[in-house]
């Protein structure tokens, strides 16, 4: 197979090679990359860019780093209303630039476009959202190469419950926080230890690999204007830069999340600033929004509705779904399908349903690092089926077929797409799939046999699994494919597991 391609955004070349100590995740890519023999471009655009740089030093070194990359040409004669039609409005340099390198990935000239930048990924999510899959964030990327690459077990990632005074506040982790807030043990002493906060943590033997901060406020405590009485703050929300590209943030959003719903609180909320488009594209996927600012920071706001969600017509079910998550606005009109999968895959796409291994930890670069969450909310499950589950939105019910023979898994379709090549299959797995490229090769992807790529959110897990006899009684059969519930079966089901 082809090496796979990379095409650098300027922030992204300037994170690499600019004078001063490179951060992990640069550093983690830029190794991979070199030890894997991926292909890194700049595109003429950016390079032209920077040719019109008014400081002639700044510019001859900028250029002088450029050159080590190979500079990606794009088409001839595109014009700018071509490229505004595809990728919206130009107004700026800046602008036509991103364009031009949306242009270059759409052509598949490339398979990723790494970037730092938000606006890129929301330019291409309103072209296609196939495409803006494939623009990456720099620690989505390294998550990318690692699972690619270095085939390990799925484990089980642990978020732990723990005081504050039980964490080291010498831990790495907090470095960066201690560098941006002189005053941060001060903090940390007066507000987290002595208030006895409690903290959701991820460790990676005795160090932190992310952790969560939160506290319960009242209405005229928040830095939001409301009116509600059960509030979640958020103090603090963070991954140390190691282990970025693990989906580490998505595991510890979805401890928010759930955690919100069941007990019941109304509005939660954090603080951040907005050199972390990560974190802000991952808040308001989920429905947080800005709502004002403080100190120079943007604060990011959910809330949370305990009465009966109603399916508004004119908003997409998907778009509601993933914004009220976890709870599910359901109708009768509502479509759900019946999605089987064979018991090893079920056991990597579903880790959280296994029995914890001893280890939970794989090697990287010589060092102990947990890999890649299986357990996080949005994931890829692949297949040959020939019923697609529209549309996006749909309720998926996971069958793990025998020996167990039982629906175990709730999900949400969000959308699917048919890959002809293993090329083809790295790029729409994105940063999502689970799966090593040895076992993505062993679908032989090919023109005349396709696989399918069905993206979906992870719901919950059944807590009482339905099992084949209990299926029969609502007349639905083992499935041998994706299979749409009749009439009526939807609802049946939904009363059979009795979610809350």
């Amino acid at each position: 197979m082809e090496a796979q391609s990379f095409l650098l955004d300027t922030n992204i070349l300037i994170g690499l090679e600019d004078n001063h100590e490179v951060e992990n995740p640069y550093a983690n890519f830029q190794r991979l990359v070199s030890e894997y023999n991926c292909k890194l471009y700049v595109h003429e655009a950016s390079k032209e860019d920077i040719a019109k740089d008014s400081d002639s030093k700044r510019k001859r070194i900028t250029t002088s780093k450029m050159n080590k990359y190979q500079i990606l040409r794009g088409m001839q004669g595109l014009s700018n209303e071509e490229l505004s039609k595809s990728f919206g409005k130009i107004k700026t340099q800046n602008d036509l630039i991103d364009c031009k390198l949306l242009h270059s990935l759409n052509q598949g000239t490339v398979d990723f476009l790494v970037t730092e930048d938000r606006g890129i990924r929301r330019r291409a999510e309103r072209c296609d959202s196939k495409l803006s899959q494939r623009v990456l964030f720099v620690g989505d990327a390294v998550g990318l190469l690692i699972q690619n690459y270095e085939p390990t077990k799925v484990p089980l990632l642990k978020v732990k419950e723990i005081k504050a005074n039980q964490i080291n506040i010498d831990d790495p982790i907090f470095d960066s926080l201690q560098e941006r807030y002189l005053e941060f043990k001060d903090w940390w002493q007066e507000k987290c230890v002595r208030q006895h906060r409690y903290c959701w943590v991820v460790f990676d033997g005795k160090v932190i690999a992310g952790l969560i901060v939160r506290k319960d406020e009242k209405a005229d405590e928040a830095d939001v204007e409301t009116e509600v009485k059960k509030i979640m703050k958020i103090c603090t929300f963070k991954v140390s830069s190691k282990y970025r590209g693990i989906k580490l943030g998505e595991l510890l959003l979805k401890q928010v999340l759930w955690f919100s719903h069941s007990n019941e609180y109304e509005l939660a909320y954090l603080t951040t600033f907005d050199d972390q488009p990560e974190l802000i594209e991952l808040l308001e996927f989920y429905g947080f929004e800005n709502s004002g600012e403080k100190n120079n920071e943007l604060i990011f706001a959910r809330s949370f509705s305990q009465s009966k969600l109603i399916l508004n017509k004119k908003i997409p079910i998907f778009e509601q779904m993933r914004k009220n998550y976890p709870r599910l606005p359901v109708d009768n009109d509502m479509p759900g399908f019946v999605v089987p999968i064979k018991e090893k895959y079920h056991d990597t796409l579903f880790p959280d349903l296994q029995p914890p291994p001893p280890d939970d930890l794989f090697t990287i670069f010589g060092e102990p690092v947990p890999q890649k969450a299986g357990n996080t909310i949005r994931k890829v499950y692949l297949c040959r089926a020939p019923l697609n589950p529209d549309p996006s939105g749909s309720i998926l019910f996971f069958y793990k077929s025998r020996p167990s023979q039982a629906l175990t898994v709730l999900g949400i379709f969000e959308s699917a797409v048919m890959a002809d090549s293993l090329q083809n299959l790295l790029r729409l797995t994105g940063g999502h799939s689970v799966y090593s490229m040895e076992e993505l090769e062993e679908w032989n992807a090919t023109l005349k046999k396709p696989v399918k790529v069905i993206n979906f959110l992870l719901v919950t897990y059944l807590e009482r699994s339905i099992p084949l006899d209990k299926m029969k009684e609502i007349s639905i059969r083992p499935p041998q494919s994706i299979t749409k519930l009749g009439q009526g079966q939807l609802s049946k089901l939904m009363n059979a597991i009795n979610l809350d």
